[in-house]
């Protein structure tokens, strides 16, 4: 029998594709199936190797032995994610083509896709962040010109980072790009999100076009240093303020006190003194022109754009549409809800993104394996 630790890491990726509530929850392991559960509170009650008898397999009643691992409050990867409806396979057939039929396609990505991940976005109905609080985005201008907003905002990106950004995977969307990249099917991924997670999953053609939050830079000499460098310092300078998890609430925000924002000391730049800022676009902020312009060439140079993820609110986002849309692209789009650019795409598809390319990458697979027979 393996020890729990051993099973809680094998069951580790069954868990993350629950569809979980915040609620006390057990991981229990199924000796006479091999198989890993979840369950509710009520299974604390369970002895270690408690017996019990269960309606399995139609109407035979067993005895099996459930093992307790490990007793703890989740959250789901999906609690920022909108509801929508199922895609119907006549739906994803019409994508899959598109995919298909194309092999130099540029790649959009937005918010839309990392919720999958556990990072909540700003404008989804009913789960983001507009939707949940009150609180907006800092603005660039007033990022720049007042110490109190900075000082709240790197204390609160202090608390966030380890939970919010340094340990947060790619989820499926990730890794069906990364393996639609492998097959030469893209010629590169423009994403708006800000979390490194097309990088980490393997993806290798990857335009920031919001910049990334894995970098801090000086705003006066531009010197560029390591996120988790500056977590370093953070931790050196506050000993007496620890980002905990306790801090994050299940929303994804973070609860910090007026006394602890007020003495929470930021860091200047090590090599001239200058105000630090995260390597990311604020609002109010421009894309740097040489970012505009390595987009604009990726899409006079390929065949089509797939958009994912994105209402295309913002207008950097959107104007990658349009310039598809003026160089006769094809353009496709898949997202739960609407977007700005509806009427310039052939194809638009409401939907989940890690679920509808995980059945449309099924798909593909399922007919190569078919065509080598």
């Amino acid at each position: 029998m393996y020890p729990p630790s051993t099973l809680l890491s094998m069951a580790s990726t069954d868990l993350n594709n629950i569809e979980w509530t915040t609620k006390r929850l057990v991981i229990v392991y199924d000796v006479f199936d091999n198989h890993f559960d979840v369950k509710d509170h009520i299974i604390e009650r369970l002895h270690h190797r408690h017996q019990f008898r269960t309606r399995r397999r139609g109407e035979i009643n067993l005895n099996l032995s459930i093992f307790i691992i490990e007793s703890r409050t989740y959250t789901s990867n999906l609690i920022f994610v909108p509801k929508c409806e199922p895609v119907k396979d006549t739906d994803l057939s019409m994508l899959k083509d598109f995919i298909n039929s194309h092999n130099n396609m540029c790649i959009l990505t937005g918010a839309g896709i990392s919720t999958e991940s556990g990072i909540p976005d700003y404008r989804s109905e009913g789960v983001g962040l507009y939707a949940r609080s009150n609180r907006r985005p800092v603005l660039y201008r007033d990022f720049c010109n007042s110490a109190d907003i900075r000082r709240r905002y790197w204390a609160r990106n202090y608390v966030g980072w380890p939970r919010l950004f340094s340990s947060i995977k790619p989820n499926s969307t990730h890794q069906i790009l990364k393996k639609l990249e492998d097959l030469n099917k893209v010629r590169c991924v423009v994403t708006q999100n800000v979390d490194n997670l097309h990088t980490k999953a393997g993806s290798r053609k990857v335009i920031e076009l919001h910049g990334t939050a894995f970098k801090v830079m000086c705003l006066s000499c531009n010197e560029r240093i390591c996120r988790y460098y500056l977590q370093e310092i953070f931790d050196k300078i506050n000993p007496n303020m620890t980002a905990t998890s306790q801090m994050i609430r299940p929303d994804g925000d973070v609860d910090l006190s007026q006394e602890q924002v007020e003495g929470f000391q930021v860091p200047s730049c090590e090599n001239c003194g200058g105000v630090l800022k995260p390597d990311i676009i604020f609002f109010g902020d421009n894309v740097p022109r040489q970012v505009v312009e390595s987009v604009r060439y990726n899409i006079e140079h390929s065949d089509s754009l797939l958009i994912l993820g994105t209402t295309l609110t913002t207008f950097s986002g959107y104007r990658i549409a349009l310039q598809a849309s003026h160089a006769k692209k094809p353009i496709a789009i898949l997202n739960i809800g609407k977007t700005r650019a509806d009427d310039l795409a052939e194809i638009k598809m409401k939907g989940r993104c890690g679920d509808v390319l995980a059945r449309i990458y099924s798909m593909m697979d399922q007919c190569e394996k078919c065509t080598k027979r």
